[in-house]
């Protein structure tokens, strides 16, 4: 019987096109056109621009692959470094609810830098990127809720993605692929404490995984050698980091459940953990007819992952920490309607918001507790000035599967996210590069060799 680890890497080694059903590339393409709205909107940031800066300084001046940030060509290694960071950013990037891992910026990046270094076509990059969704995600559910409260899932578990793709980009064995996921796991890292002060972190999370999985399948291919049971061996990554394991979620349902399907978009350009809260606010709001001024407090009833996580961000210093702020992104949609990315720009200091926010509180709340991760559920209790209170239910947050975002809304955000982070280009020239990208990514399973994405 194949241990957890060789079965995982197996899998990812052997995973064809053919394997894959027709919904299941569809939404690869989905998510891939999503992205890229991410990496422009975050292209321009100062986090993304200091990582493109090192990345001019150390890494070559041309190459196959496209470095979205600066527009330019380099090294796979550098493009997938830039683009990965500048994906998690501005908090538009997609989400697994059951593993609490963001796949996108750590699949795509690395598969289109090594894809369009190796001339590989739109269905091997396809089927490499839903290795590496296939298995982040299971790493991620095997690590379970401890792990979670101590690391950032995408900065650990995405290691392991980005070595899957890679690796199947490479035509790793999956005696090969088995090492690269020791290389991988050896190298895994990234703490939560960076909220606490409001810190660059989050991309370079990203950043580092996309590379260091990329340097995994390398080695691999060259014969570099890694730990053969780096999931379930007693000094491997389960037990450095986690108290709550559960090896079974590593092979669930491979080649049958495709959990790339599973994947939450995100429509708030905030955490994941505040999105139930706000649409339950919103619903409030709409069906009760209520406005910002009417609302005396808001309780926001949630697991307890989202006081770990949104907790230290109580009285955010900076754009980025309050979009971890509960009150700060409830005190958007009561007075603009509305958190996406100007609003944050513009919501910082705003004194109206910051007074909102200081009515709303964070309560645990049981039976949210029990259905997260697999479903994050939104309960809000509201009560307003003239003494009434009101209770908001979202049990699926807008862009979750059962409610999920059309290619005409991705299209839609992508569109926005452009005009957004390339302020530095004519809307002309944003509106015909996204028209092509649109056409390029819809046609991507057809393309025999890769087209240019950068503008």
């Amino acid at each position: 019987m194949q241990s957890p680890t060789q079965s995982l890497a197996t899998f990812a080694a052997n995973l064809k096109f053919a394997d894959l059903p027709d919904t299941v590339v569809r939404r690869c393409e989905d998510l891939f056109l999503d992205t890229f709205g991410s990496i422009f909107a975050g292209s321009q940031t100062a986090p993304s621009l200091a990582i493109a800066h090192f990345a001019q300084m150390m890494g070559p001046t041309s190459g196959a692959s496209e470095d979205l940030v600066r527009q330019v060509t380099t090294s796979p290694y550098f493009a997938s470094m830039c683009n990965a960071a500048a994906t998690h950013i501005v908090e538009q990037d997609d989400v697994h609810n059951g593993s609490v891992f963001h796949p996108a910026a750590v699949v795509f990046p690395p598969a289109l830098a090594v894809a369009q270094s190796i001339g590989a076509s739109g269905k091997d990059l396809i089927t490499a990127c839903v290795a590496g969704y296939e298995v982040g995600i299971r790493v991620g559910e095997f690590l379970g809720r401890s792990h979670y409260k101590i690391f950032h899932t995408t900065a650990t578990a995405g290691t392991f993605a980005s070595a899957a793709a890679v690796g199947h980009l490479l035509k790793l064995t999956p005696e090969q692929m088995r090492h690269a996921f020791g290389s991988a796991g050896t190298t895994a890292a990234g703490l939560w404490e960076f909220l606490r002060d409001a810190a660059d972190s989050k991309p370079l999370h990203t950043a580092h995984a996309s590379c260091s999985g990329m340097q995994a399948a390398y080695l691999a291919q060259q014969g570099f050698t890694g730990a053969q049971h780096i999931f379930e061996g007693p000094q491997g990554i389960g037990a450095a980091m986690s108290t709550d394991t559960d090896l079974s979620r590593l092979t669930d349902g491979l080649v049958k459940r495709w959990a790339l399907t599973e994947t939450s978009f995100k429509f708030h350009a905030a955490c994941r953990h505040t999105h139930p809260a706000a649409d339950a606010l919103a619903q409030v709001m709409h069906v009760h007819q209520l406005k910002a001024d009417d609302i005396a407090t808001v309780t926001a009833k949630v697991h307890q992952a989202a006081i770990d996580v949104l907790g230290p961000a109580a009285n955010p210093q900076t754009v980025h920490q309050s979009k971890f702020s509960m009150g700060r992104v409830l005190g958007l949609i009561a007075i603009k309607n509305t958190a996406d990315l100007v609003n944050f720009d513009q919501g910082l200091h705003d004194p109206e918001i910051i007074a909102f926010a200081q009515r709303v509180t964070m309560q645990f709340d049981e039976e949210v507790e029990q259905a997260y991760p697999a479903r994050w559920l939104g309960r809000v209790a509201v009560t307003t000035n003239d003494g009434r209170l009101f209770e908001g239910h979202v049990d699926e947050p807008k862009g979750d599967p059962g409610n999920t975002l059309s290619r005409t809304e991705i299209e839609a955000k992508v569109r926005r996210l452009a005009a957004y982070g390339l302020k530095n280009m004519s809307q002309a020239k944003i509106d015909q590069g996204i028209s092509t990208l649109i056409q390029n990514v819809w046609s991507l399973h057809r393309l025999e060799t890769l087209p240019a994405f950068r503008f």
